[in-house]
């Protein structure tokens, strides 16, 4: 079964935050109908980075059973740590970048990891804000939820 994923992760503009993440996930079934699946976070006072990185945890763990995915993201370093096999590179080095930078979210990549496992996941980026109709709705998800009053505090954030 292909399910189409689209994440976005909003930041507001505030060093503090608020910023928040969403998340569409598309599923097609056998009749040619199609199901969705709306997926909005609260907010995170966090890095735009994490929240893209959250949005796409979300989309993944929110799969009930092994699935073809095809995530689509604005972030490209999100798309690039998997299609050019950043992550590889950070995994052989023991999670460093350089010769001794460390990679930052170590852990949010290690959850993304395990929850892509059972599914065969392509990553495919999206130019943001370019009229793509799924990107605008994840980012007005995101934008509600950052705005929102369920108030979800991201536990790795470094001062």
């Amino acid at each position: 079964m292909l399910v189409e994923i689209y994440t976005d992760g909003a930041a507001r503009g505030n060093p503090d935050g608020p910023g928040g993440f969403g998340c569409v996930l598309q599923v097609r079934d056998s009749a040619g109908n199609l199901h969705e699946k709306e997926i909005s976070q609260g907010y995170v006072r966090t890095t735009n980075n994490r929240m893209e990185l959250m949005a796409a945890i979300a989309g993944l763990e929110a799969l009930n059973r092994p699935c073809q995915v095809r995530l689509y993201s604005d972030s490209q370093y999100l798309v690039n740590a998997f299609n050019q096999h950043w992550i590889d590179s950070w995994l052989k080095k023991g999670w460093k970048r350089g010769k001794n930078e460390p990679v930052k979210n170590v852990d949010l990549w290690q959850r993304l990891l395990k929850a892509k496992e059972p599914h065969q996941v392509t990553f495919i980026w999206v130019k943001g804000h370019d009229g793509h109709e799924m990107n605008e709705r994840c980012d007005r998800l995101a934008t509600e939820a950052a705005d929102g009053e369920n108030l979800i505090v991201d536990e790795g954030i470094a001062d």
